[in-house]
Parts: C-alpha cells; sequence; structure tokens
C-alpha cells in the first residue's frame, strides 16, 4: 500500500464505512438496526487503528491533509468522541424511531468531516469539509421530526451556516488573491507587499468570522441555546464536542502559521471577543432554567477561555489548547449523553430539559446521575476533575502570554458559572422528585460510554502527566 493511501486510511474508514451502511439500508427490506449500529462502530475502530499506520517521517506524501503528530492527536480524539456518540445515542435512536441507515451514516460522513476539517492543509479542502460538515448536521438535527422544535433548530442552524460558509468562501478568496497560495501555511505566513497586507487582513478576517459562528463566539453566538435545545441530545453532544474540537484544531493551524504582523492587528479584536464569550456565557447561563441552554451558554463560555490561550499561543505554544480542547470534548459529550439517557423514551416526548425534570434524579437514577453531576463538576471546574487542571493550564498560559486582565475576566466568569452548574446538582439529588414521565432502563452500551467519560475525567484531572507528555509531541511538530 503506497504512503498517500495511508495518509487517507483514517478518513476512508468511515467515508466507506457510512457508504455501507446505505447500501446495507438499501439492500434490506427491514433495515436492520443493530447491524447498522455494529457496522458504525467497526468503521470507527478501524479508523482508530489506522491512525497508527500514518506514514511516519518529514516527507508528508499527501500534502493536502496532515499527518503529523497534531494531526493523529486530533484524528484520534475525534474517532474516540464519535465512538461515544455512537454508544450514547444507541437506545436512543431506537426508542425515537429514528436508528436507521440514515442516522448511522451520517454520523459518520460527519466524523468523516471533522477530521478533515482537523487536518486541512489546503483552504479548498477546508471550505468542502466545513460545508459538508455543516451539511451533516443538518440533516441530524432534523432527522427526529416527531420531535418538538427539532425543525425549528435545523432551519436555524441552516441559516447560520450559510452565512458562516459565505463569510468562509469570501475570506479564503481575498486570501488566494492576495498571496496567491491555497496552502493555509504559506497563505498565512507571506505576503507580496504593502498593498497586499489589506487584503491578507481583510481575508483572514473573514475567515475568522465564518469560524466564529461555528464556535459560538460573541456575537456569532444567537443560533447557540436554541439549535442546542432543539436537536436531540446525542446529536447536540456530538455537535458541542466534535465540530468545536475540530474547528479549534483548524485555527490553532492558523495561529502557528500566522505572521508577527497579522498578531498585531488581530489580537485586540480577538481580546474583545474572548472576553465577552466568557462573560456572557456566564451571565447567560444563570437565569437558565432548561439544562440544554443552560449547557449552550456554558459552552460559549468554555470557547471563551480557549480563545483566551489561542492568544497566548505565541508564548505558550499549542499545549494547553490541546489539553483544554479534549477535557472540553469529554465533558459536553458526557453531559449531553447523560441528557438522553434520562429522557424520555416515547418518540413524541423531547428530551429532559427543564430543570423541574430532574428533580430527584440522583437518587432514582443515580449512575446517570452521577456521571452527569461529575460532568458539571468539571465543567464548573472543580477538583479533582479534568476540567479543574484544565483552567489552571489555561490560565497559566494567559499569565505567560501577559494577558492579566483576560484572565482575571475568565476567573470571575468561572465562579459565576459555578452557580448555574450547582443548580442542576441541587435539582437532581436535593429537590423531590416530581415528574412520572417513563424513561429507558440506562443501556448496557450507554452505561460504557458513561463510565469511559468518568474515567477520563477523573484520570485527566490526577494524573494528568501521560495526556500531557502526549500533547507535548503533538505540539512539537510546530
Amino acid at each position: 500500500m503506497s504512503d498517500w493511501l495511508l495518509s487517507m486510511l483514517v478518513h476512508i474508514c468511515l467515508a466507506m464505512g457510512g457508504l455501507l451502511i446505505f447500501c446495507a439500508g438499501a439492500f434490506f427490506r427491514r433495515r436492520p438496526a443493530d447491524l447498522l449500529f455494529i457496522m458504525a462502530l467497526v468503521a470507527v475502530t478501524l479508523s482508530a487503528l489506522a491512525v497508527f499506520f500514518l506514514p511516519a517521517g518529514p516527507a508528508n506524501p499527501n500534502q493536502m491533509v496532515d499527518i503529523a503528530p497534531f494531526g493523529a492527536f486530533f484524528y484520534l480524539l475525534l474517532i474516540m468522541i464519535s465512538g461515544l456518540t455512537l454508544l450514547f445515542s444507541r437506545q436512543y435512536a431506537q426508542e425515537k424511531g429514528i436508528s436507521g441507515d440514515e442516522f448511522y451514516g451520517i454520523v459518520l460522513f460527519a466524523a468523516f468531516s471533522m477530521l478533515l476539517v482537523a487536518g486541512a492543509q489546503h483552504w479548498v479542502i477546508l471550505f468542502l469539509a466545513v460545508e459538508f460538515l455543516s451539511l451533516s448536521f443538518y440533516i441530524l438535527i432534523a432527522l427526529s421530526n416527531r420531535a418538538p422544535g427539532a425543525g425549528e433548530a435545523a432551519l436555524k442552524y441552516f441559516i447560520t451556516g450559510s452565512v458562516a460558509g459565505a463569510f468562509l468562501a469570501f475570506g479564503i478568496a481575498i486570501l488566494y488573491a492576495a498571496t496567491g497560495s491555497m496552502m493555509i501555511i504559506e497563505s498565512l505566513a507571506t505576503f507580496k507587499g504593502a498593498d497586499d497586507q489589506n487584503l491578507v487582513l481583510l481575508g483572514v478576517s473573514l475567515i475568522l468570522v465564518g469560524i466564529g459562528f461555528k464556535l459560538s463566539l460573541v456575537p456569532f453566538h444567537f443560533w447557540t441555546p436554541d439549535v442546542y435545545q432543539g436537536a436531540p441530545a446525542p446529536i447536540t453532544a456530538f455537535l458541542s464536542s466534535g465540530a468545536k474540537v475540530c474547528l479549534l484544531a483548524a485555527l490553532v493551524r492558523f495561529g502557528m502559521a500566522s505572521a508577527d504582523w497579522l498578531w498585531t492587528f488581530l489580537g485586540p479584536v480577538l481580546w474583545v471577543a474572548a472576553a465577552l464569550t466568557m462573560a456572557w456565557g456566564s451571565i447567560a447561563a444563570l437565569t437558565q432554567e432548561h439544562l440544554k441552554r443552560l449547557l449552550a451558554y456554558t459552552a460559549m463560555a468554555h470557547m471563551g477561555y480557549l480563545l483566551m490561550a489561542f492568544l497566548a499561543l505565541p508564548d505558550s505554544g499549542p499545549g494547553p489548547i490541546l489539553f483544554y480542547a479534549a477535557v472540553f470534548a469529554t465533558m459536553e459529550i458526557g453531559a449531553f449523553g447523560a441528557v438522553g439517557l434520562l429522557s424520555p423514551a416515547h418518540p413524541d416526548h423531547p428530551d429532559r430539559d427543564g430543570l423541574k425534570a430532574y428533580q430527584g434524579l440522583g437518587h432514582s437514577h443515580p449512575v446517570i446521575g452521577a456521571v452527569l453531576a461529575l460532568c458539571l463538576l468539571s465543567l464548573a471546574g472543580l477538583p479533582p476533575t479534568a476540567g479543574f487542571f484544565g483552567k489552571i493550564v489555561l490560565f497559566k498560559a494567559a499569565l505567560q502570554g501577559n494577558l492579566l486582565i483576560l484572565a482575571v475576566i475568565g476567573m470571575l466568569a468561572t465562579s459565576i458559572s459555578i452557580y448555574a452548574y450547582l443548580k442542576v446538582i441541587v435539582a437532581l439529588y436535593m429537590s423531590p422528585r416530581q415528574d412520572d414521565a417513563r424513561m429507558p432502563t440506562p443501556p448496557l452500551l450507554g452505561r460504557l460510554a458513561a463510565m469511559v467519560v468518568v474515567v477520563l475525567l477523573l484520570w485527566s484531572g490526577l494524573l494528568p502527566g501521560m495526556l500531557l507528555d502526549v500533547i507535548a509531541r503533538a505540539g512539537a511538530g510546530f
């Protein structure tokens, strides 16, 4: 097998898995949900194994995608997120009547797109991957057409996604006109002359606006709470973790490749965006009485924390962002996965969302309730979870980058958000049960995924050394 084919084998496993699932769905008169789920899980497993067969050495046979340790780190992280999504969604999809080839196939296509976004080294590959990822989520969000709010959430995500795609395409076109290169690193590191500097700055600014929409940065955040609330819980988990992480990988690549003068112009704007995102996400979460909206606003705040670390990239390197991106993805998929496991089984019932609906569930469903509580505590940044150590890493990076005021804003935002998370824990353990909606018994696969999340959060919080060593090797490629 050629090195070029090996460099794409990770992506091929997911893409072929999705195609085979659609073929199986068309071949069988009654779509075999169990077989389709197994096929999806096998494709994800093979893709994870293929990461370890990526061609080694300085020569990259495929200039379009990254096969260095940086790309491999995000490939493994995104594949893990995809596998956990499948485990969390197995019974949920069956109970809601969406466990067909379209669900499992599009999940694999979304994972395929995420890997391309994270590893893209060419602007055309990045744009096509972002659009394919958006198209996949348009379908996944609207797939449960009997669920209240799913169609509205899909429409809002479609409209904002189209706007973000337009900004991204226009920015790439302007950047190409200014630099004459479609390679990401080359176009960001050089420019022809003083006249082209303004064009480069305009192109990069438009690209960052498109990415800002996808990352829910203020003021491009307005779609987030409605989409998170209306989408099925496992899809929200996939969207809030995988889609965010792959774009963070692309953003880190942009930052590490950018010339110093670009940082001089864009730094103040990104500083304001980080401050507003941290502050507004934490404050808005305080008034929320719906768990998915609360998590949507706090997820915005976490994007602000990561943007703060991004501003410190020239001084601290990519390590803090990589560490917290992995922790954030684990916390998000665990929290929304638990929401899915605790939701009513009837296909016409929406996900369990109002805080009153969670009263007493910590006692009636102790395992999944404890997983949700642990994820919330980790999101709040309390020890001994990974969120606590991750916050230390982020704020240390901010101080290394002389971002003292921004770090203070982040610490205040973290303190404010603790109250929002504690509201949910109080409902879980300190309020009498009031909701009688029938819930499915949490399945073995769902509990297995929940236990994986628990182990990862505690392990990364108590013994982060191994993960930090892996991240140090991943960031060494820059």
